[in-house]
């Protein structure tokens, strides 16, 4: 391994970025060498009701602005990340710890999120309903909902913030974000950026975006704030199941990104060498920490063995270091955490039955600090207890299959719903697979694999992943309020129903 001072590194990009990172009581530490690289100031209970009540007077100007011109705001943002992407990447890679392309990648879909919120700020469309009331027209028109916080993740700490705050602030909306504790320095970068955009605007309201740095204390505070219409909330079906109920109770929205446990089905027909590029990355990208990561592959049994053996061989040659290194493609675990997490996993797996390939630990000696793994494969005779769950870690179970509808009732058996894929080159295979009867996750594609979402889609999935969707299609409406509208231009009074309401003559 090469020399790296992490610490060294991150003062250079957050000076760049603007960003102070010298004092504060919360620090975050870099997994690429287990080093502190900064601090933030940790939001307590009142810090986070103000920043809210300074997020809600924010809106109330905010709502009033055209959308267009809201979208310029967004323009200038996106040029701001342009400018600063190499810089904001670096930074990506250096706290969460994936690979320089996939740092420089999340920004660019932070770019791309943009583009596509400026274009939508002119598109915001309501329908003109048919009515049965002569002289009557009826109409639904979108309204900006309110202050949208945003609860995001350490795997992406910037790009899915973004899929929301691009879209609130188009709607009309003001923004809390409570940032991933491990991953406070690029909230505090991206904050830094959207201010230097602001300047630039000109006129925006004070306390359009927000960001509030901390746990669970801080983000329950966000949760249970009755002026946060919204609450967008990525990370763990745990997590979700506290997050849910509580904005139910005060009968706030939810917009909820959780859990994966995502599947690939590869048919006889399957182009192999296709397969099995889009199985690498999938299941070994971030090193296994994505949401919609591939962790469990459903082979056809009369090629699984040829299939199984090519993915040894990949495995065992994949280069894993620092991913600021060229040439690295899987960087660290995050913390120790996940990798206590990941060998507890393994332990099961093999007292399952599973016959384990991979999945130690590497670079200890020299970073004794970070958690580096080889990506573990594992065959499984069935879907056990341990299949069944998603661990956050390079794990990717192998399993067999005869008949294409025992394929997806393994694959859809599993209690989350996000993402899935076939490989196959029979239409009639391809076909039923995104049918009713096929997969029943959010996402479902075919021969490429279920990671790698683009924004112009809805990304959400369904069961335990939440139900939510995010970025692309008509996600918009998430961010605003619906009225239904009907004007009268004649000069009676007909009622719907041809319902008779005739009042006495005085």
């Amino acid at each position: 391994m090469t020399a790296f001072d992490s610490a060294v590194e991150a003062k250079t990009l957050l000076e760049g970025l603007g960003v102070d990172s010298t004092a504060g009581t919360w620090e975050s530490r870099s997994p690429i060498d287990g080093g502190p690289i900064g601090r933030v100031d940790a939001a307590d209970g009142e810090a986070v009701a103000a920043a809210i009540g300074r997020a809600h007077e924010a809106f109330l100007q905010w709502r009033l602005v055209p959308p267009p011109r809201r979208g310029e705001l967004v323009r200038l943002f996106g040029e701001t990340l342009r400018e600063e992407k190499a810089a904001l990447g670096r930074l990506v890679s250096l706290e969460a710890g994936k690979i320089l392309q996939e740092g420089l990648g999340e920004v660019q879909e932070m770019i791309d999120i943009c583009d596509f919120a400026v274009g939508l700020s002119r598109q915001l469309y309501g329908l003109t309903i048919a009515t049965e009331r002569p002289g009557h027209r009826m109409m639904e028109t979108w309204h900006p909902l309110g202050v949208v916080g945003v609860i995001s993740a350490f795997n992406f700490p910037v790009a899915v913030w973004a899929w929301n705050a691009c879209l609130a602030l188009v709607c009309g909306d003001s923004l809390v974000w409570k940032p991933s504790e491990k991953t406070p320095l690029t909230a505090a970068a991206v904050g830094a950026l959207f201010r230097r955009a602001a300047e630039r605007f000109g006129d925006a309201p004070a306390g359009l975006l927000e960001v509030v740095h901390g746990g669970r204390e801080t983000g329950g505070a966000l949760v249970d704030d009755p002026r946060v219409a919204l609450v967008s909330a990525t990370g763990s079906t745990r997590m979700g199941r506290e997050v849910g109920p509580r904005v139910a109770a005060r009968f706030g929205r939810t917009l909820l990104e959780l859990g994966g446990n995502n599947g690939m089905v590869v048919t006889p027909s399957a182009d192999l060498e296709l397969a099995e590029r889009a199985i690498a990355f999938a299941a070994v990208g971030t090193a296994g920490q994505r949401c919609t990561s591939l962790r469990r592959l459903i082979v056809h049994d009369d090629i699984k063995d040829a299939l199984l053996a090519r993915l040894k061989r990949i495995w065992s040659g994949i280069p894993v270091g620092n991913p600021l290194d060229p040439g690295v493609l899987v960087g660290p675990l995050i913390d120790r955490m996940a990798f206590e997490a990941m060998e507890k996993v393994l332990a099961e797996a093999r007292a399952q039955g599973g016959i384990v390939t991979g999945g130690e630990r590497l670079h200890a000696e020299s970073w004794p600090d970070a958690y580096y793994v080889r990506p573990a494969l594992v065959e499984m005779a069935g879907q056990s207890d341990v299949v069944m769950r998603e661990t956050f870690a390079p794990i990717l179970y192998v399993l067999g299959f005869r008949e294409l509808d025992e394929a997806i009732a393994l694959h859809n058996a599993v209690p989350q719903g996000l993402a899935s894929a076939i490989f196959t080159t029979d239409l009639r295979e391809a076909e039923l697979f995104l049918s009713a009867a096929g997969s029943d996750c959010g996402i479902a594609n075919v021969n490429i694999g279920p990671s790698g979402a683009e924004i112009g889609g809805a990304f959400g999935g369904e069961k335990e992943t939440g139900g939510g969707r995010e970025s692309g299609s008509d996600a918009w409406r998430a961010y605003m309020r619906r009225a239904t509208n009907t004007i009268n231009y004649g000069r009676d009074l007909p009622l719907a129903q041809g319902i008779e309401f005739s009042l006495p003559v005085a």
